[in-house]
C-alpha cells in the first residue's frame, strides 16, 4: 500500500516530475517555488509516494551552540560504524553528515531568516521567531515514513540559506541542534532524546578555550557573546531538557574547593525510567545508592582523583537513575576496571566501552565523564534500534502468519 504525502511552504510556480524508484513503484514529485526570494534562495516542497513500513529510528540531540554535539554525534556514528562525511558531490558548506547507517541533520538549517535577516529584525538564531517548525516537522516526519525530502541549507560561512540538497531517509536519523524537541509535534517523531546540559560555568571555560584560541575572538566579545544568548536560551533551549530521555550534565568539579579552571569536570547521566526500549544503566546494584572511589591498585588516578555516584532520583517529576562521574581519567586503557562494574551498557562484548573510548582517544572529554557517558549513550540508542527493528519485524511476520 502506497503512502502519500503532499509538503508545501510556498506555491507560486510548479513543476511536475515522475520518475521510478529503486523500490518498483512510481513516485511523483511536484516542485514549488518562488521566483524570487529574500533569502536568495529556492525554496522546494513536493508531493511524495513510498510504499510499505519505514524502519526509520529518529533521534533528538538538544544543547546550546559550542556545548560538544559535534563530538556526540561523532562518538555515536562510530558505534554504528562507518565515518560519517557530508553528501558526497553535494554542497561542500553542507551541515549533514551521512554513514552507512546514520543521517545527521543539523537544524540550523531549518532558520527562517538569514544572519542579515535576524539582525534587521532583532532576534537570534535561539528566538523561534527565526526558524521554521512547520517545515522541520514536514521533513522529519517524511523521513520517518521512508520519504526522500529536498531539505534547505543554512551556510555558517556566508549567513545564507543556500539551495536544498536532496536527503534519502536513512536507517538512524539524527537531529541535532538547538530546538529538536522545542515543538511537540516533532518531539512526538523522536524514538529517543538526549539533551546536553552544561552548566554556565562551565560553557564560558569552554567557549573561551575554543573562541580565543582557535577562532581569534577577545575575552570581551566572548562574554557579550554569552550574555546576548542567555536569556534566549533560558527561554527556549534549557525547557527542552524536562523531555529529554536521557540527559548528560556537565558540572564543576566538587573535588577540588573553589576550582575556576573549569579543566576536571563532574558529569551527571541522567535516565528516564520507563522509556521503552531503554532501561538505564547502573553501577554495582540496581537502584541501590552507592558512592565508590575506584582509585587504587587498579585505576591509577592523580590529584584530585575520581569519585562515582549512583542511585534513583526525581528530574522534573519523572522517576530517574542518576550516574555521576568526578574526576578524570589518567590511563584510557584501566577503563576496563570500571567498565566491568557497570551493568546494562548494552556492550556486545566484554570492553566495548573502553576499545570505543580509545578508538576516539583524541576527542574532547576521553578523560572524564563527558566522554564515557556519551559512549554510553550511543551503545544504548544502538540496542534501542536494534530492539526497535527487531520489534518491527516481528510484527510484520505476525502479520503474514
Amino acid at each position: 500500500m502506497a503512502i502519500c504525502t503532499v509538503y508545501t511552504t510556498q506555491s507560486l510556480n510548479t513543476i511536475s516530475t515522475t520518475t521510478k524508484t529503486n523500490l518498483g513503484f512510481h513516485q511523483k514529485q511536484v516542485f514549488f517555488f518562488t521566483k524570487k526570494s529574500s533569502l536568495s534562495t529556492r525554496r522546494n516542497s513536493y508531493f511524495s509516494c513510498s510504499a510499505g513500513d519505514s524502519k526509520t529510528i529518529v533521534i533528538g540531540l538538544a544543547a546550546d551552540s559550542g556545548c560538544g554535539k559535534s563530538t556526540f554525534m561523532r562518538r555515536l556514528t562510530s558505534v554504528f560504524g562507518g565515518a560519517a562525511e557530508p553528501p558526497r558531490g553535494g554542497n561542500p558548506d553542507s551541515n549533514t553528515l551521512i554513514s552507512d547507517t546514520t543521517t545527521v541533520i543539523c537544524l540550523d538549517d531549518y532558520h527562517s531568516l538569514d544572519r542579515t535577516g535576524r539582525k534587521e529584525k532583532g532576534v537570534t538564531a535561539l528566538d523561534p521567531r527565526a526558524n521554521d517548525f512547520d517545515l522541520m516537522y514536514e521533513q522529519v516526519k517524511a523521513l520517518k515514513n521512508g520519504i526522500a525530502v529536498e531539505k534547505p541549507i543554512y551556510n555558517h560561512v556566508s549567513g545564507l540559506l543556500d539551495p536544498p540538497e536532496l536527503i534519502q531517509p536513512p536507517k538512524i536519523l539524527v537531529i541535532e541542534g538547538l530546538h529538536p524537541m522545542y515543538d511537540s509535534r516533532v518531539r512526538d517523531l523522536l524514538d529517543f532524546s538526549i539533551y546536553l546540559d552544561i552548566s554556565n560555568e562551565v560553557k564560558f571555560a569552554w567557549k573561551i578555550q575554543r573562541d580565543m584560541a582557535e577562532r581569534g575572538h577577545s575575552l570581551e566579545s566572548i562574554k557579550a557573546s554569552i550574555e546576548a544568548r542567555k536569556p534566549d536560551f533560558d527561554a527556549y533551549i534549557d525547557p527542552q531538557k524536562q523531555y529529554a530521555d536521557a540527559v548528560i550534565e556537565v558540572l564543576p568539579t566538587t573535588l577540588i574547593p573553589d576550582d575556576n579552571e573549569g579543566k576536571v569536570l563532574r558529569v551527571r547521566l541522567i535516565m528516564k525510567e520507563g522509556v521503552k526500549y531503554f532501561s538505564p544503566v547502573y553501577l554495582f546494584d540496581e537502584g541501590s545508592t552507592i558512592s565508590w572511589i575506584p582509585c587504587g591498585r587498579k585505576l591509577t588516578c592523580s590529584y584530585p582523583g575520581i569519585k562515582f555516584n549512583y542511585g534513583p532520583d526525581s528530574y522534573f517529576d519523572n522517576e530517574v537513575s542518576v550516574l555521576e562521574m568526578d574526576g578524570q581519567f589518567d590511563r584510557l586503557d584501566e577503563l576496563i576496571y570500571v567498565e566491568s562494574h557497570l551493568s546494562n551498557i548494552s556492550t556486545k562484548f566484554y570492553g566495548e566501552v573502553t576499545q570505543q573510548m580509545l578508538k576516539h582517544a583524541d576527542f574532547p572529554g576521553s578523560n572524564n565523564g563527558t566522554g564515557l557517558f556519551q559512549t554510553m549513550v550511543g551503545l544504548k540508542i544502538r540496542d534501542l534500534y536494534e530492539q526497535i527493528l527487531a520489534s518491527k519485524v516481528g510484527a510484520l511476520e505476525a502479520s503474514k502468519a
